[in-house]
């Protein structure tokens, strides 16, 4: 056995049935260039034991999707997971998810199918996303042997993109639902999140089209456009 083998984690056994599913997951299709308000877009946040992109576990996933240019509340996601030997940790105080949610939570291999499953050839939209992939990506593969492949946009990109007047560099998500005097009763919940960044999304996506931004496709390279100005050294 090599060290990196060692090292790497086991993925939990999945039952025939489980690996047929994980089979027919549909692979992610380019931008498309419909309009942002044709595309299907699931909005997505994740409750973890902390902040550590390496050893830090997903315990709960909420999810909306948007479509046809509104908020679909027929199409909602939400599971807590599983997760043996989960102790309290400081970010208890914060998701309020502790030891006896967790014990009473879903298998990992059935929450993650089942999120994948509804979330099928969609692109996904998190606020601060990069962490949201990443937790999600590791969960997917230790659990399931799968390899996340759909896309992501950052809605803390889209908002300063999209709204520069308002001058709000490396903000929160509260930031912007102030900004914006949106009303949110819940927070700091993954469903909860997840509704309020699809909230935000949905203005964020008239903004682009104000803009002449109509597409996924378009609004994807913008986004790159302007996080490299921004990352390009300033003399």
């Amino acid at each position: 056995m090599s060290l990196f083998a060692w090292f790497r984690p086991a993925v939990s056994a999945l039952s025939t049935e489980q690996q047929q599913r994980r089979d027919r997951l549909p692979s992610f299709t380019q931008w498309g260039e419909c309009s942002l308000r044709e595309q299907r877009w699931v909005v997505v946040d994740v409750e973890t034991t902390g902040l550590n992109l390496n050893r830090d576990q997903v315990l709960s996933i909420g999810a909306v999707v948007i479509e046809d240019g509104a908020i679909d509340f027929s199409q909602q996601f939400e599971r807590t997971l599983q997760r043996e030997g989960h102790k309290l940790s400081p970010s208890v105080l914060i998701h309020g998810l502790g030891p006896s949610a967790i014990a009473a939570g879903c298998d990992p291999v059935e929450a993650l199918l089942a999120f994948m499953e509804f979330v099928g050839d969609s692109p996904l939209l998190a606020f601060h996303a990069p962490f949201d992939q990443h937790m999600l990506g590791r969960a997917l593969k230790d659990s399931l042997g799968y390899r996340l492949q759909q896309r992501f946009l950052d809605v803390a990109d889209m908002a300063p993109l999209l709204c520069p007047q308002a001058h709000l560099r490396e903000a929160g998500l509260d930031d912007w639902i102030q900004w914006f005097n949106l009303h949110v009763v819940e927070r700091h919940h993954a469903a909860a999140d997840a509704l309020a960044t699809a909230e935000l999304a949905l203005i964020l996506f008239n903004r682009a089209r104000q803009q002449q931004i109509d597409s996924p496709l378009d609004l994807q390279q913008r986004l790159s456009q302007w996080k490299r100005r921004q990352q390009a050294p300033s003399f």
